[in-house]
């Protein structure tokens, strides 16, 4: 069953990453960016989210609007032809969501990240995390951080357990 969601979806290293946040804080800027670092673009605005024949979420935009990004300000751009047909996929899975926030000084954002929460898209649960918008911050740096640890953990590797099994071990000695 076919669902559509309000974000972006960009290829960042061969990992799907789905960014959601409210209209206007930036998703499209943060994409242009990833894509100006040599990610791809596989949905702006509207992500078309189906199931492949084994079971992964898969998202793409409609035909209609598919390699374009709008940019307020600029207006609508066509990806491939300001960055090359290697800029887009017309495809890509659904990995990692991460939710585009204004900063709040009063919230509770994730400072170790010992474990992922997750995020049901069409019914699936997909590892997601929250991050702060703040102005002058480079969110591009921090999603594509994101992903890099997303592949990190997914080979295995978890640095704040690695870190929290030192000082345990530490903290365990006479």
């Amino acid at each position: 069953m076919l669902t559509k969601v309000h974000g972006a979806l960009l290829e960042i290293r061969g990992l799907g990453v789905l960014l959601l946040g409210a209209s206007g804080i930036g998703k499209s800027e943060c994409a242009l960016d990833l894509v100006a670092r040599g990610h791809r673009l596989i949905a702006d605005d509207v992500v078309e989210v189906d199931r492949a024949a084994d079971g992964r979420l898969l998202g793409r935009a409609p035909e209609l609007i598919r390699h374009y990004i709008e940019i307020r300000g600029i207006g609508l751009l066509y990806v491939p032809e300001l960055f090359g047909p290697e800029s887009v996929r017309d495809q890509g899975p659904i990995e990692l969501v991460c939710h585009l926030e204004r900063w709040r000084e009063e919230a509770d954002y994730e400072r170790i990240g010992l474990s992922r929460a997750s995020e049901p898209i069409a019914g699936e649960a997909v590892p997601a995390l929250v991050l702060p918008v703040r102005p002058a911050g480079n969110m591009a740096l921090l999603v594509e951080v994101a992903a890099r640890d997303a592949l990190q953990r997914r080979a295995g590797s978890n640095a704040a357990a690695r870190l929290d099994a030192r000082l345990r071990g530490l903290s365990e000695q006479p």
